[in-house]
C-alpha cells in the first residue's frame, strides 16, 4: 500500500473516530438534560459531569443549577458560583444571571453590586429576559452606585416583556403610572435604540 493511501487511510479512520466521539457526546448532552428537566439527577450527573469538566458550557450551567438548588448533590454554592462561571465566561446568559445574582447577594463570593450589575449587563446584551427583569428593578429602586432612575427602569422592563418575560408587564404598568407622558417617550425612545443595536430572541414582541 502506497504511503498517499495509507495515509488517507489514517485520517479518513481519525475522522471516523472524531465525528463518533462528537455524536457520543451530544447523545450524553442530550441525555442528560432530559434527565435533569425530569428530575433524574443522578444520571443528570453521570452525563453531564464528564462534558462539563471537557467545557461543555450547557453542561457546566446545569451542573451550577444543581449545586445552587441541591438537587442530587449536596447543595454548595462554591461549586455553584464555580460552574455559574465557566458557563458564564463562555457567553451563557442564563449563568450570566445566576452569577450575577450571587454578586447581588454575596452568595459564595463578596457582595458586590458593581461586579453583579456587570454580569446582569452581559446577559441583558444577548437579550435575556430574567437579566432584563432584573435591571428593570435595579433602576426602579436604585442599587449600591446606580440611582434610581425610572425612564431606565421602564426601558428595561419593556425590552424583558419584548423577548416574553411577562411578569415584567406588572412592572412596565406599575412605573408608567409615576411617569410623566415625556418621560414615557424618553424610555421608549431609548427602549429603541437598545434594540436597534442588538438582535433579541426570534420570539420577540413589540415593545410597548
Amino acid at each position: 500500500m502506497g504511503n498517499t493511501m495509507i495515509k488517507n487511510s489514517l485520517g479518513l479512520a481519525l475522522a471516523i473516530i472524531f465525528l463518533a466521539g462528537s455524536a457520543g457526546a451530544q447523545a450524553g448532552l442530550q441525555e442528560g438534560i432530559f434527565a435533569y428537566k425530569r428530575g433524574y439527577f443522578s444520571v443528570a450527573l453521570k452525563e453531564l459531569a464528564p462534558l462539563a469538566e471537557q467545557g461543555n458550557v450547557k453542561a457546566q450551567g446545569i451542573l451550577g443549577e444543581m449545586y445552587s438548588s441541591g438537587s442530587g448533590v449536596p447543595q454548595d454554592f462554591v461549586k455553584a458560583v464555580f460552574w455559574y462561571r465557566k458557563a458564564a465566561e463562555q457567553g451563557s446568559g442564563s449563568a450570566q444571571t445566576y452569577l450575577g445574582v450571587m454578586y447581588e447577594k454575596g452568595i459564595s463570593v463578596p457582595q458586590d453590586d458593581k461586579e453583579a450589575a456587570s454580569w446582569f449587563h452581559k446577559a441583558a446584551e444577548q437579550g435575556h429576559g430574567e437579566a432584563l427583569y432584573i435591571l428593570g428593578g435595579i433602576y426602579e429602586r436604585g442599587q449600591g452606585a446606580i440611582p434610581a432612575d425610572l425612564v431606565q427602569a421602564h426601558k428595561w422592563f419593556n425590552l424583558a416583556v419584548a423577548v416574553g418575560f411577562e411578569v415584567a408587564q406588572d412592572n412596565l404598568d406599575e412605573i408608567e403610572a409615576k411617569m410623566s407622558p415625556e418621560q414615557v417617550e424618553k424610555a421608549r425612545s431609548l427602549a429603541k435604540e437598545w434594540l436597534a443595536k442588538h438582535k433579541l430572541p426570534t420570539h420577540s414582541g413589540p415593545l410597548k
